[in-house]
């Protein structure tokens, strides 16, 4: 089995999507481009889709990338590259613990999170909340990843239901300088 070089990493808020993404770059040697820093300026500004768009275009036009996500606006630029997209199907209990906890840490923290922001109480408590956002979004992430597993014109789709599944998957996964 040779190493993907060009990753799509997909699943629900607070499925692990960026601790993923960042443990395949280390292992695989491929560069990582988180998708938050191309989304979002200072003060949460959101970067105009047009503009995502592109940015995803020319890391996507690269031999060997990771991202972390796939939205609406730009979601066809690396499913038409990638090599593998690999899902994040883990049930809702356990994602939304792992964002719940995730987003308590931050706030305690101050954790800068992307280009100089921050969660905020009044972030996660407003009907902007990403706690809202990973439950309105659960079901329809899942019937995508699910989708595009049962699709021929996508690349391969590997789903994770647990993070321990994941680890073997990663365990097995060839090092660069084993190829």
């Amino acid at each position: 089995m040779s190493a993907p070089r060009r990753i799509l990493v997909y699943g629900v808020y607070g499925a692990g999507k960026s601790t993923l993404a960042a443990r395949l770059a280390e292992h695989l040697a491929v560069p990582w481009y988180p998708v938050d820093d191309l989304l979002w300026q200072p003060g949460w500004v959101e970067v105009p889709v047009a503009q995502q768009r592109s940015r995803i275009e020319e890391i996507c036009r690269r031999d060997r990338w990771i991202i972390d996500g796939a939205y609406h606006g730009w979601r066809d630029v690396p499913l038409a590259r990638a090599d593998l997209v690999v899902g994040l199907d883990y049930p809702r209990w356990r994602s939304f613990w792992q964002l719940l906890r995730r987003t308590v840490r931050r706030l305690v923290t101050r954790e800068v999170i992307c280009n100089g922001n921050r969660e905020s109480l009044g972030s996660v408590l407003s009907h902007d909340s990403i706690l809202i956002w990973h439950i309105a979004a659960f079901g329809r992430v899942r019937r995508r990843m699910r989708a595009w597993r049962d699709d021929p014109s996508v690349p391969p789709v590997l789903l994770f239901d647990s993070p321990a599944a994941l680890d073997d998957w990663l365990a097995s996964l060839p090092r660069p300088d084993s190829v």
